[in-house]
């Protein structure tokens, strides 16, 4: 091969083109032809001896066991690795379970998937929860072609909490206002300390869902009109909901199977499920400041897989700092939403 690559530059050469188009035309570098032609090694096949610090047989059986267990089939190795250490395991890296599951074709995306105005409002920024919700209502199909339920779902901006949801038949400012009276009185919101984020629907500026959060001291912030970015964590969120692996694919056929149903997720959601923008931890776990401490152990965890074997760490463990403040709208100047529990934070 590099006998026959030198034979045809060198030709090329000899009929007046210039040595580097030619070594251009082939692929190769001119750098490269050059070594070539002064006798020395081809280095394009990399090192040919095995690297000291390759997984072993029984390692790489045990990422596909771990990667293929229910528990973790349809996670991503990014979520499997602190999952497994804060249990005190370490198995392998993410790059490791990466480069493994691809060498035996199992690193397809193994979740249900889709391809992927006026200013802005102003910036909010939950320093601590309480700070910052968001809300907003999504269809779910009923048995009946054309009838929706609604699912009304407010979450917690700053832990990604889903802080209270209700499912109706209709869309109506006063059950909206019931539920964001019901989710402050749980988690114990302070008069004037939180901002209300929603887009621009009719149930979000209804004068009885603006009246009860006068009364509760909570402030309000909208979306542009037919914006949805300006709300991303709402979207986000139902997104996770609509493409987890046991949404049903059939509609619901009931109101009260369709509650059941969300239960159950927003249970999954705020104390198993590990939320990539928080430092995969749970949204409960943060809420609550568990989160810190959650954290520092993984780190320990990482450490001390490093000290066993530091010749497959090329640089530091991986990042464990606890998330800061988390942006709503950051494009516009700040205005900082913070609350009392940001000092036990």
């Amino acid at each position: 091969m590099r006998g026959s690559i030198l034979a045809d530059v060198e030709l090329a050469v000899a009929c007046g083109a210039r040595r580097a188009q030619a070594a251009k035309e082939s692929g190769i570098s001119a750098r490269t032809i050059e070594r070539w032609r002064r006798g020395g090694e081809d280095r394009r096949e990399g090192p040919t001896s095995p690297s000291p610090n390759r997984l072993t047989a029984a390692e790489r059986r045990r990422i596909l066991a771990v990667a293929a267990s229910a528990e973790h089939r349809d996670l991503s190795p990014k979520q499997i690795v602190p999952r497994l250490a804060d249990r005190g395991e370490y198995v392998g890296s993410e790059s490791s379970f990466y480069r493994v599951l691809r060498e035996k074709g199992q690193a397809a995306h193994r979740v249900k998937s889709r391809p992927a105005n006026p200013r802005r409002p102003t910036a909010l920024v939950a320093a601590g929860p309480n700070a910052v919700w968001s809300w907003d209502i999504t269809y779910l199909r009923s048995n009946v072609r054309g009838l929706f339920f609604r699912l009304y779902l407010v979450m917690d901006v700053f832990s990604r909490k889903a802080v209270g949801w209700s499912v109706h038949e209709e869309e109506d400012g006063l059950l909206a206002a019931q539920l964001v009276e019901r989710a402050a009185l749980a988690e114990g919101v302070v008069r004037g300390e939180l901002t209300l984020h929603a887009d621009n629907g009719g149930p979000m500026k209804a004068s009885t869902l603006l009246a009860k959060l006068e009364a509760l001291g909570v402030a309000t912030s909208f979306s542009r009109p037919r914006t949805s970015d300006d709300n991303p964590f709402s979207e986000a969120l139902f997104r996770t909901l609509k493409y987890r692996p046991e949404y049903p694919s059939a509609p619901f056929e009931s109101i009260d199977a369709a509650r059941a149903w969300v239960a159950r997720f927003v249970h999954w959601y705020n104390e198993i499920h590990y939320h990539s923008g928080i430092g995969h931890v749970t949204p409960s776990s943060r809420h609550q400041g568990r989160d810190a401490a959650i954290l520092a152990k993984r780190r320990t965890v990482y450490a001390a897989a490093r000290r066993r074997n530091p010749g497959r760490w090329s640089g530091d463990v991986r990042d464990c700092e606890r998330a800061g403040p988390v942006s709503l709208n950051p494009q516009r100047p700040a205005v900082v939403a913070t609350t009392t529990n940001e000092a036990a934070a």
